[in-house]
Formats: C-alpha cells, structure tokens, sequence
C-alpha cells in the first residue's frame, strides 16, 4: 500500500479520536498508521501483508503500554482541579439550614452547597470548603 494512504488512513483515525467521547482506542490505531506510512515511505515496510501486520501488532502494542497511564494522566489532571477547593473559603448566597442545602459562592462562581454544621448559615456568612462531589460543595461555618 501507498505510504501516503497509511498517514492520511492515521489523520482521519486520530480526527476519529477528537470526535468521540471514546476512551483512547482510536488514538493508538491511528499512531499505528502513522508508524506504518513513515516506514512505507522510507520503504522499510516492505509488502502489504506486512504492513497490515506491522500496523496491527503496533496499535495493539501501544494501545497495551500506554493506554491506561493517558487515562490516569487525564483523569487526575480533572479531579486536581476540583479537588483544590477543599479548605477554602465561600460565602452563602442565601440562608442555609443546618444540614440543608443552598447556594453559596466560590471563585466567583454559584455552586449547590450543603451545610455540614450544625448551626444555620446566615446571607453572606462566610464558611469553609470541606469536600467537593461533582457540583456540590459541602462546607461549615468559619470560626473567626
């Protein structure tokens, strides 16, 4: 096969990879085909058969070394970002009951906020940021 068929077969798979909500797969085929049109044109590919042979044996191989450290490079990355909120300080938008829950404001953003204390938050109390689960922040009032 044509060396630019494999690099152009290897575009349209990592496009492929940027359009799906995928879990990497995609990726590593398409980094097979740009493996095998690279050494096609430098005519170390030798015939088809090999080249379907190289192309395959490459993406599985790299899809098996390196798949799940992209996905823990990725993942933690999201979850860093989040998780720096614990520890800092918010302020209730609305009154929150004792274990109720409201809206309090941090960084300038609105999150769903539940109060861990047992006292209610007044308007514009001030508290404290002790865990993040998806959208929803859990804090208690600040001890000044």
């Amino acid at each position: 096969m044509e060396w630019w068929i494999w690099l152009l077969f290897g575009l349209l798979l990592l496009l492929g990879e940027l359009l799906t909500p995928g879990g990497f797969y995609i990726f590593f085929f398409g980094i097979g085909a740009l493996v095998v049109g690279m050494l096609a044109g430098l005519n170390l590919a030798g015939p088809a058969w090999l080249q379907f042979l190289l192309f395959s044996l490459v993406s599985v191989l790299t899809l098996w070394l390196f798949r799940e450290k992209l996905l823990q490079l990725t993942r933690s990355r999201m979850t860093h970002v989040v998780d720096s909120l614990i520890g800092e300080s918010a302020m209730a938008v609305e009154e929150i009951a004792a274990n109720g829950v409201g809206k309090a404001e941090a960084r300038g953003t609105s999150w769903t906020a539940r109060n861990l204390g047992d006292q209610a938050l007044a308007r514009g109390a001030r508290c404290r940021i002790e865990r993040v689960e998806g959208l929803t922040i859990f804090v208690r009032a600040e001890n000044l």
